[in-house]
């Protein structure tokens, strides 16, 4: 009963309604509805008319979709811990959290915008060169050591806790993003909004945190490389 009371909680039932229609949005913009598509269209192919609004709103979209999956069992740990200690602080955690999203989508939505400006959306490099980008990332130290902490949400949070929710939230966000950017970032090269990418980035970032050991971010990183190797294969 306690868990299915805290599984109940306003900012699980907040949670629930935003990974909902984070997905329904991409949905209706991944599929033959005219108005998704026309937005799409708009954002992808005229990021300069969408504007900055309209593109962090877009990231936005996509940030909620693609990561709340992988936050959700960390969130649980948090509320699992506050329960031990008699306190409370989930609204607060999801809150710090979100912030540092909405900060990734705006500054995703700024470089985009700025890439659009100087043409450097359309350039056949651009493809090639993330995708390098990300395999490296993938097998760095930084992205090992965020990646370790993702996995350990009650070590996190037991080293944590004394920092309150708020900032712990800022913290969790942080470190996710410093898993997760690199692969996101695939999304200035055709794949925001896009139904099929967006899953398997969202399957992919949730296999790397449940799994153990390098496996998995090698596996991705060679991925990114065979793509990379194959589109310059293209290019020349």
């Amino acid at each position: 009963m306690r868990h299915l009371s805290r599984m109940t909680a306003p900012h699980w039932l907040a949670l629930y309604a935003g990974l909902i229609a984070a997905w329904t949005g991409v949905w209706a913009i991944s599929t033959p509805v005219d108005w998704g598509h026309a937005l799409r269209d708009l954002c992808l192919t005229a990021p300069e008319a969408a504007g900055l609004p309209g593109l962090a709103a877009m990231w936005l979209l996509m940030s909620a979709a693609m990561m709340l999956p992988t936050a959700l069992p960390a969130f649980a740990t948090h509320d699992e811990v506050a329960d031990a200690h008699g306190t409370g602080g989930g609204v607060a955690l999801v809150a710090g959290y979100a912030a540092v999203w909405v900060g990734f989508a705006l500054a995703a939505a700024a470089l985009q915008l700025a890439l659009a400006r100087a043409g450097g959306l359309a350039h056949p490099a651009l493809a090639p060169a993330l995708l390098v980008l990300a395999a490296g990332y993938q097998v760095s130290t930084l992205k090992e050591a965020c990646l370790s902490k993702c996995r350990r949400p009650l070590t996190f949070f037991m080293s944590h806790w004394a920092e309150g929710p708020w900032r712990m939230g800022l913290r969790l966000g942080a470190t996710c993003l410093g898993c997760c950017w690199a692969l996101m970032a695939l999304g200035l090269i055709g794949g925001a909004m896009s139904l099929g990418f967006m899953a398997l980035a969202t399957l992919l970032m949730t296999a790397e945190k449940l799994s153990r050991g390098v496996l998995v971010p090698r596996a991705i990183a060679l991925g990114c490389l065979a793509g990379a190797g194959y589109l310059t294969g293209g290019i020349l």
